[in-house]
């Protein structure tokens, strides 16, 4: 079992899911908000619940649901920006963060064995 508080993908995902929330704090659109922060949520605890687990299967099946709420997220941030919600420039490093992080996520999942 792994200590999720030493990874880096964790503490960066972490930092993500508090920029959003305080990005979009004063958003009006509660709807639009609350999915948006509980998909950037939903990625630090995915991996801190999955190298949790003492089972390799479940390990990567965590990783599995982080990976996939970091695509509902970037989704999100795409129309966020499109409709105004996010300011382009904080916008597009959130995209740049997210694909990273995707690919952190993958590249733990493949060392898993």
């Amino acid at each position: 079992m792994m200590n999720f508080e030493n990874l880096d993908v964790w503490k960066r995902s972490a930092r993500l899911s508090a920029e959003i929330y305080k990005a979009t704090a004063s958003l009006k659109d509660f709807g639009f908000r609350d999915q948006l922060t509980r998909s950037g949520l939903s990625v630090p605890s995915n991996i801190a619940e999955g190298m949790s687990r003492d089972s390799i299967k479940e390990q990567k099946r965590f990783l599995d649901i982080a990976i996939s709420s970091l695509s509902e997220a970037r989704t999100q941030i795409y129309i966020g920006i499109d409709i105004g919600y996010l300011p382009k420039q904080q916008g597009h490093e959130w995209l740049v963060e997210t694909r990273e992080l995707s690919a952190m996520i993958n590249s733990l999942k493949n060392k898993i064995t």
